[in-house]
């Protein structure tokens, strides 16, 4: 049954983010990345981690979200302002999707499952208080370096979408 409930969720994900990807409306777009995101947190209510589940939900699908659509929004892109990229642009954007593509492949090709022998250490390691002491101090750093790449994205994006006054 969880085998179904896996595929199932899976494919959810993928379909969505190859949406997400290909949708020309960028509202759209954002609808799909809430859906895989909500699909998302399926997986690891699959790998019983409710707390992670939880806290993906509300940040992502949630805060991150809300932003991008205020950006969005605030931009105001229109297709009309938009200009067309030339012939050879999309060709190379093409051609090296697909030259990552098969390195991906001939990567994967290569991997081997490595079987390691798991000793239960009786650590709870679903536990809000050892979530928090390893967030906080092993990955102080990187936590920190992620909310100044959003504060600095939400001033950038408000700069840009700033009018400039015809004198």
């Amino acid at each position: 049954m969880l085998e179904y409930i896996f595929y199932i969720l899976s494919a959810i994900t993928l379909g969505t983010a190859f949406l997400t990807v290909i949708s020309k409306n960028a509202i759209h777009s954002a609808i799909y990345l809430v859906i895989c995101f909500f699909s998302l947190a399926g997986h690891y209510l699959l790998f019983n981690a409710q707390f992670l589940a939880i806290v993906h939900i509300i940040v992502y699908a949630g805060a991150i979200m809300v932003l991008l659509l205020f950006t969005l929004m605030l931009m105001n892109l229109n297709n009309e302002d938009e200009t067309s990229k030339p012939i050879l642009a999309k060709f190379s954007a093409v051609f090296s999707a697909g030259i990552l593509g098969l390195v991906l492949i001939a990567a994967l090709r290569k991997a081997q499952p490595e079987n390691i022998e798991y000793v239960n250490s009786g650590v709870d390691y679903q536990s809000i208080k050892v979530l928090g002491n390893v967030l906080l101090n092993e990955y102080q750093v990187p936590f920190e370096f992620a909310s100044i790449l959003l504060l600095v994205s939400m001033i950038g994006a408000v700069l840009i979408s700033k009018k400039e006054e015809k004198i």
